[in-house]
């Protein structure tokens, strides 16, 4: 059985950990990103993956860095890993990590390679309205996502997904493959392919302003971002110069200019691109709880016509 170096940070990556340790693979080392303040207190916190590793049983390493740590590398050259497993670790693998392990560093991504490339493929599938999506094995190069493919596996992402549902989905999935890619390579049962680098697309890493809804865009599409970016940066506008987060929202039978409001009894429209409209459901003015549209109707009194985003 192949002896492991487990590199992970998040709890998207704490479902492979587990499941490798449950399938009996020797992981000798767990290496995650150090503890971090959280809170209102500021306390130094682990990462999910610390934590799972240490309920586990296993060694745990966090340096500051990777790529000129001789005492990190001395470690790891020691430990002579059959491969390094690679989930949302947070830091750029140097090459002499790469050059280490006889079966390689195996990454697991969240899509199906080479679409999505970066580092928020699960957000950026869905607010681009993908129908599928799924997680791949590779093995890390020096390029960004662009390692041979190793194993595949597609799901559907449904209406109702959002990136905070559909991530768990897809570590779960990706913990099986992960294991079926080591067990293959062992076996030599699978052949590495190269990516066609011609049908990349890139999933940058996420910033606020990618959460400021433009209304001129179809009702559709706003959906689609505001469900690919939950929890952060969410779905934000203004109303009245103030800051107005959009929890919810479904398109609606209606045409109105982008950004104006309809109110109909206790249901609110607003206008986007295309002659489409969205009805807005869940609301979060500034300094506010989340509330109901039909609340936030009796509470702010908006007029038809009042204009969201100006």
């Amino acid at each position: 059985m192949a002896s492991l170096v487990f590199c992970g940070t998040p709890r998207f990556a704490v479902p492979t950990l587990e499941a490798l340790v449950h399938a009996g693979f020797p992981v000798r080392l767990v290496v995650t990103q150090p503890d971090k303040p959280r809170g209102r207190g500021l306390a130094l916190a682990p990462s999910p993956v610390k934590q799972s590793a240490l309920a586990l049983g296993l060694p745990v390493a966090q340096p500051e860095s990777i790529k000129n740590n001789d005492a990190f590398r001395e470690q790891l050259t020691a430990l002579n890993p059959d491969a390094i497993i690679v989930v949302g670790y947070g830091r750029i693998i140097p090459q002499w990590m790469i050059d280490l392990p006889r079966l390689g560093n195996i990454n697991l991504h969240a899509s199906v390679l080479p679409k999505y490339r970066g580092a928020a493929p699960i957000q950026w599938a869905i607010a681009r309205g993908e129908n599928t999506t799924g997680v791949t094995t590779m093995r890390i190069n020096a390029g960004l996502d662009t390692g041979d493919i190793l194993l595949q596996k597609e799901i559907p992402i449904l209406l109702t997904d959002n990136a905070e549902t559909l991530a768990p989905t897809l570590a779960a999935v990706g913990a099986n493959l992960v294991v079926d890619t080591l067990r293959g390579l062992q076996a030599d049962t699978i052949s590495p392919r190269a990516q066609d680098d011609e049908k990349a697309t890139l999933a940058p890493i996420l910033k606020k302003e990618d959460g400021r809804i433009d209304f001129r865009r179809k009702a559709e599409e706003i959906c689609n971002r505001l469900r690919g970016f939950q929890p952060w940066p969410g779905a934000f506008t203004t109303f009245r110069s103030r800051n107005l987060h959009v929890w919810d929202a479904a398109a609606a039978l209606r045409s109105l200019p982008p950004g104006e409001l309809l109110i109909e009894h206790d249901l609110l429209f607003v206008g986007c691109g295309g002659g489409t409209a969205l009805t807005l459901l869940e609301l979060q003015p500034e300094g506010k709880k989340h509330m109901a549209a039909r609340d936030f109707i009796h509470g702010y009194r908006p007029q038809t016509g009042e204009k969201l985003g100006s």
